[in-house]
């Protein structure tokens, strides 16, 4: 295994490399601050803040192989015709965790614990059968998780549900990083650690990290029945472990099922024009392709990242309400800005047809404009449920629908005129393409902010209406509708003769991407 690490392409002995660098960095940054720790006299200050983060330590030894799943080298199934036993290819597998970054940055950083607890003959003898519990069962659990993924997550689109719920479990975390920012730590913060740590020094999580904290705060018999737990979690693991590879050596890799569809779909229900073909299959996309999956469940995500804060920094409902309509319909308006570049070389079929620009530009906004329609008039209601004043309804259709239609205006033109490499069909939402230049950040900024200034007028009468004379609210609408609908048609149709102009390099921008 070590000698196949370094047998790929140079750029992946590069990458590698790094990687490695960047751990060994990392870990003894760790190790350092860990064996600093060892002058500290509160005992039970540092004991809690290692369970913890020995906790979470091992929770990302868990979630990531099975929400991020990726190809497993050292599957068992491909050592089924070895002959090899169940019991010693689970050995030689568990022991084949230990090579690789993180196992060689664990190791490291336990050897810090066993420093920072070096306080006395028991403590350092307790310190290094916990060290050992931890690394072990840290680095199984890594390899059950890992079997775990490969045989539950064997289909494309299941890896691909996978990672969308993994970068939801990621987002939703945002919000409890800022309560903890916001906790007073020298009361209310160290009794909330303290009473997190009691918790999970008694589970299998963290009762490997609590054992020498423990001891070194004379608790000699709780230290040992914290040992006991985490070597009988540590048994119970491996005994999983070898009833895992026994399982998956006779068990074939599950394969992504056919499903059977009536008639064409949105091809059906949609007119029998361009625009209207283009509009189904934008309507397949975003039904089908885990691309457009991501923008739809982040989509609701965001107002509540965002939320959290100011509701936390005292602002009032009825201001902290008005935000998401309005925030959801930009982010909306701006998904499209580079939606050209996601057909790849799909696109030739639409330069070679002889499709007017002006239907391409059409037929892509549709999904949106239903579900920016949608998200105004459900949200909008229930806003005013929130905050029992009807009176701010006309601003808050206006400026959401001038958000939503200019970021779809800008982006008509935009993703026409300045398309940059995207994720290709069939690949992971979270692969990045090889190289974007400063091209993505700048049409990326331009749709942002231009849909900011198509609404601004409307903000501005919008604030008007809420700080003085109501009747502000209703010019705020005819100023977002207005301003909104107009930059949607210039958008469509000067997005369109640029398609037109420019559909010999688009396509060869796809193709070079």
């Amino acid at each position: 295994m070590l000698g196949n690490i370094f047998q790929r392409s140079p750029w992946q002995i590069v990458g590698i490399s790094l990687g490695i660098v960047y751990g060994l960095v990392m870990s003894v940054l760790l190790f350092g601050a860990l064996v600093g720790l060892r002058a500290v006299e509160d005992v039970t200050l540092v004991r809690d803040g290692l369970i913890v983060a020995g906790s979470l330590t091992m929770i990302g030894f868990v979630v990531f192989p099975l929400l991020f799943g990726t190809d497993d080298t050292m599957d068992p199934r491909r050592f089924a015709l070895f002959g090899i036993p169940d019991r010693t290819l689970a050995l030689g597998l568990a022991l084949s965790a230990m090579i690789g970054i993180p196992a060689i940055v664990l190791g490291i950083v336990l050897l810090g614990t066993i420093v920072t607890w070096s306080r006395g003959v028991g403590e350092v003898i307790f310190a290094i059968l916990g060290a050992a519990l931890a690394f072990a069962t840290c680095l199984l659990v890594a390899r059950v998780a890992t079997s775990v993924a490969s045989l539950l997550l064997a289909t494309r689109r299941a890896k691909e549900i996978g990672g969308v719920l993994g970068l939801v479990v990621l987002v939703l975390l945002s919000p409890v990083i800022v309560v903890l920012v916001t906790l007073d730590w020298q009361t209310d913060g160290l009794l909330f650690l303290e009473g997190l740590a009691n918790v999970l020094g008694w589970t299998p999580l963290g009762a490997a990290f609590a054992v020498p904290g423990d001891a070194a705060a004379g608790l000699w018999f709780v230290a040992i029945a914290k040992l006991l737990i985490a070597a009988a979690s540590l048994a119970v693991l491996w005994l999983g472990w070898q009833a895992l590879v026994a399982r998956m050596l006779v068990t074939p890799g599950r394969e992504a099922s056919a499903k059977q569809y009536r008639g064409l779909g949105w091809f059906d229900r949609m007119p029998g024009t361009a625009a209207g073909a283009i509009a189904a299959r934008s309507l397949t996309y975003w039904g089908r392709d885990a691309r457009y999956w991501v923008s739809i469940v982040m989509l609701p995500l965001v107002p509540l990242i965002v939320l959290v804060p100011l509701t936390l920094a005292g602002f009032p409902l009825t201001v902290t309400a008005l935000i998401p309509v309005p925030l959801l319909c930009l982010l909306l308006g701006w998904t499209l800005h580079n939606d050209t570049a996601y057909d790849s070389t799909a696109v030739w079929l639409h330069v070679v047809s002889g499709v007017r620009g002006r239907a391409d530009r059409l037929g892509r906004l549709i999904p949106v404009l239903i579900g920016g329609m949608l998200v105004i008039g459900v949200g909008a209601a229930l806003t005013m449920i929130a905050i029992d004043d009807d009176t701010v309804l006309p601003s808050l259709i206006g400026v959401s629908t001038a958000l939503l239609f200019g970021g779809l205006g800008v982006g008509s033109i935009g993703s026409a005129r300045f398309p940059y490499p995207a994720v290709k069909p069939g690949d992971s939402p979270f692969q990045q393409p090889q190289s974007t230049g400063a091209i993505s950040a700048l049409v990326q900024s331009i749709t942002m902010l231009g849909s900011l200034l198509v609404a601004a007028p409307a903000v501005y009468f919008a604030y008007l209406g809420l700080t003085g004379d109501a009747k502000w609210h209703a010019i705020s609408f005819i100023a977002g509708t207005a301003a909104g609908v107009l930059v949607l048609v210039i958008g469509v149709l000067a997005g369109g003769r640029v398609f037109d102009r420019r559909g010999p390099e688009i396509l060869g921008a796809a193709l070079r991407a």
